[in-house]
């Protein structure tokens, strides 16, 4: 078992990194001294889907109304985190966003990690299912929401703790190791002129109101939230389009 680690859940709006947000950070940090915890709600720069909300319970109105800057909670998480190994589940997910964040603006960021679902796959293969509801109701691990980040990080660090007491021999101790990760992450670009205007004029054209945030869009972005709006609204006459 690592001595010190931080275990991490995020909540996003979607799993494609490139156009998703995430919308919550939730971590422990287990260290010899004491076990911390970390939450944050952030703010996306796209609406979060019905769906999400559903899962998630995080509607909104409730990340417009308490959650942070993205850039500020990101920044925190990863002072809370510093340089220890994360462990979470399926937690090259997590990391690829991680990674992106960092990426973006021009840091460097590589950690050591320890997934709970490769070793539940590795040691439970009778079960039906290894997701962490599954998994959480076969230790009878406590959670007070599912899908919330910190209750799925808490969670996950128990998980963690079960399968390193129950088959963490010395046969097994690779398994148990922390590994490089990765996850080839490309800067991604701010939207073009060309996009920004075109969106103009496509709200203009049905007569709502642009997208908050649309100032800080990447180019995936931008194009993901005018599929959007077409999708919802339809396209614009031609000679709306032939100059955009």
């Amino acid at each position: 078992m690592l001595e010190k680690y931080v275990v991490v859940d995020l909540e996003m709006t979607g799993v494609q990194v490139r156009i998703d947000s995430v919308i919550e950070i939730g971590a422990v940090k287990v260290t010899p001294d004491c076990v911390e915890y970390f939450q944050k709600l952030l703010k996306p720069r796209t609406p979060i889907p019905e769906y999400i909300e559903e899962l998630t319970g995080i509607t909104n109105d409730m990340v417009n109304e308490q959650g942070e800057d993205a850039d500020e909670a990101m920044r925190a998480f990863f002072e809370f985190a510093e340089d220890l190994p994360l462990v979470g589940h399926m937690i090259s997910c997590d990391y690829a966003f991680l990674k992106q964040w960092n990426i973006n603006k021009g840091y460097k960021y590589d950690r050591l990690g320890v997934d709970t679902l490769k070793l539940s796959r590795q040691f439970l293969p009778e079960l039906e299912k290894r997701t962490l509801d599954y998994l959480a109701e076969y230790y009878d691990i406590y959670r007070v929401t599912n899908h919330r980040a910190l209750e799925d990080a808490k969670a996950t660090n128990i998980l963690y703790r079960c399968l390193c007491t129950e088959f963490e021999e010395e046969k097994f101790e690779n398994a148990f190791r922390a590994k490089e990760m990765q996850y080839q992450a490309k800067k991604q670009t701010p939207a073009t002129k060309r996009q920004l205007e075109y969106l103009k004029k496509l709200v203009k054209f049905h007569g709502i109101e642009m997208p908050e945030g649309y100032e800080a869009f990447t180019r995936s972005e931008m194009s993901r939230v005018t599929d959007r709006l077409l999708s919802q609204y339809g396209k614009m006459d031609k000679e709306e389009t032939q100059d955009a």
